[in-house]
């Protein structure tokens, strides 16, 4: 998987996630935002959600996305960031298979 390919999932769980949000916060998800922190527009609930699609998209195309594991937690700061740090991260879990 290359990491534009990574961008557009991660991009998809997020609108999945937010989909019954208005439309003002519909027009917030860009590859840009940041998932956590003051800055986001992603509640707790909605990162879960997030992850559970990765997850499930990973499953889909033969790989596993792990975001709960003990080393995935360590590093949760920076993998959950941006839309591009957790892009960098399916990217990097999807070559391990």
């Amino acid at each position: 998987m290359d990491i534009n390919k990574a961008k557009s999932v991660v991009l998809d769980a997020i609108r999945e996630a937010l989909e019954d949000k208005g439309e003002d916060i519909k027009k917030q998800i860009t590859a840009d935002m940041q998932l956590i922190g003051g800055e986001s527009i992603l509640d707790s609930m909605n990162l879960v959600q997030v992850c559970i699609y990765l997850e499930d998209y990973a499953d889909e195309n033969g790989f596993e996305f792990d975001w709960a594991s003990e080393a995935a937690l360590s590093k949760s700061k920076s993998m959950f960031r941006s839309v591009s740090s957790l892009a960098e991260e399916l990217v990097s879990q999807s070559n391990l298979s």
